[in-house]
Formats: C-alpha cells, structure tokens, sequence
C-alpha cells in the first residue's frame, strides 16, 4: 500500500480538548475549517490526548461538520498507558502487545468516528517491545483496512531499525526546532533520509515563545531582525527554516489560533537565503558552525 499523501503542515490537536482550549464541539469543527482553508488537511491525534477524552470529542465534532472523510487525514498514537478517569492503571507504562495495540486503535477508530486511520504511531518506544508481536497486529490492522500506513514517534534509529527488521516504517515523529535541532546531528534525520521515511516533528516553534535564556534571546534579536527582512512573522520563519531541510519534514502546529495557522502555511512558499538559514543554526548553538 502506498504511503498516504498528508497536508505539509500538520494541526496538532493535543490542546483542543481539556488539555489547553477546552474546545466545544462548535469550536473544534470552526478549528478544522480554518485548517482546511489554510490547505492543512491532516490532524493528529494520540490516545492519551485529554486523559483519553479528545479523540471523542473531535470524533463528535467531525460528525457535525458535514465534511467527507476522504478529504482529511487522521493520524493517531498508541502504545502508553497514561493514568486518567478514563483508565484504571497503577502506573504509567507503555504496552506494545498485539492485542492491545489491536483495541487501542480500534478504540480510537470509535472515538474519532471513522473506519480507518491514515496513519498509526507507536507513542514512545518500549524497552519490553517484541518486533514480531507489534508486526503482526500491525499487518492485522493494514489487512483489515482499518489503517493504511505505519510509522513511530519519539523513537531513534536503533530503535528505527529494530522494528523494520520486522516491518516497514513509513514515518516518525519527533522532537524537532531551531531549539532543539540536534536530529540534523545525531543521524535521526540522516537516518530517515536513508531509508525512505519522513519525519514529522513536534513542537516545531521550541522555546522561543515560552522560555528566556541565553538561547532565545539571541534567536529573538535575529528572528526579529528576520521578520523585517522577509515581511512575515517570526513564527513563519521558525517553520520556513524547518521545511527547508531536505529531509522533507513535516511540522505539527499546536496553535489554536487562525492568525497563526495562516502565519504556519506562508512558511511553505518562504525561501530563507542561505546565510539567513545558517543564522539561526548559529545563534541556536551559541557558536559558529564546526
């Protein structure tokens, strides 16, 4: 089966529900309107969003929206057992057993009201995984047409190469910013190059909005100066230098707000110059390129 085709830049929803903007459904059908205005056609979704509640909740919404399943794609994660109302577990812990990846997916399928999702994750990985065990429910589910495409999240290339001894990997998403860009260093994105599968990063803007140190205060003085130059916002210029790597990264956006889900798709059509593009590596280091 061919990889799916999903949108350059991705809507996160982890904060849709009651772990940020608390969103009615009326609110979250009017957030995936403005995203498929923008052309951001793909949402992705972990169980655990909400202590298990969002995909419900966006699974309702959707219902209401009126809009067809085949022009949107959903992407979910599966593989951690978080502590909520919602489950009765004594403790944090990953599960990567055949069956549950089985009813964690179909669990999902019911909550966000569709027959199939466009992509599986496995959340994080598990030192207790068993690569046949996770293949054969993952061949299960492609072979039940209740997922087309398989990737992972958070996981290295050791840890890559360890589940394709079993089954193709078609993507993983990871951590990825210009605060946090050693993927381009410790052979994560190299990796991925290699072997066909594209990477998808979360938290793409890193700390700039949320942290003040050395770090951001010298990326803030250049990215400010940058705006000017390029006529956009900063946070357009964050995605702009992430998108230009060649490795075809696809960033997951969090915002919930319209302007800068606007700001996130003008980063596609923005060229950086190169130097401009080595800036922002060099300030993010603290010193100039090896």
């Amino acid at each position: 089966m061919l990889k799916p085709k999903l949108s350059r830049i991705i809507a996160g929803t982890m904060t849709w529900g009651s772990w940020g903007k608390n969103l009615d459904s009326k609110g979250m059908v009017s957030m995936m309107e403005t995203c498929l205005n923008e052309q951001i056609t793909t949402f992705d979704h972990a169980d655990i969003y909400g202590g298990h509640t969002t995909e419900e909740d966006f699974g309702r919404a959707f219902g209401q929206s009126g809009i067809e399943r085949n022009t949107i794609q959903l992407i979910s994660k599966c593989g951690i057992k978080y502590l909520s109302e919602k489950r009765d577990y004594n403790i944090k812990h990953y599960d990567y057993s055949a069956e549950y990846i089985i009813w964690s997916v179909e669990n999902s399928l019911k909550n966000l009201q569709t027959d199939y999702l466009d992509v599986v994750l496995l959340h994080r990985p598990s030192p207790l995984m068993h690569t046949e065990e996770i293949a054969e429910a993952i061949d299960k589910l492609k072979h039940q047409g209740k997922i087309r495409s398989f990737g992972l999240s958070n996981f290295t290339p050791s840890q890559t190469q360890l589940i394709q001894r079993e089954i193709a990997v078609d993507f993983n998403q990871i951590q990825f910013s210009a605060t946090h860009h050693e993927p381009m260093t410790d052979g994560s994105l190299d990796f991925m190059q290699l072997n066909g599968i594209t990477p998808m990063c979360w938290n793409p803007l890193g700390t700039i909005f949320r942290e003040k140190n050395d770090q951001t205060e010298r990326l803030n003085v250049l990215l400010n100066n940058l705006s000017s130059k390029y006529q956009v916002a900063t946070d357009t210029i964050l995605l702009a230098w992430i998108v230009q790597h060649p490795s075809g990264i696809l960033p997951v956006i969090g915002t919930t707000s319209p302007q800068r889900i606007k700001n996130a798709t003008q980063a596609l059509t923005l060229k950086l110059d190169l130097e401009d593009w080595f800036k922002i590596w060099t300030e993010s280091m603290g010193t100039k390129v090896p």
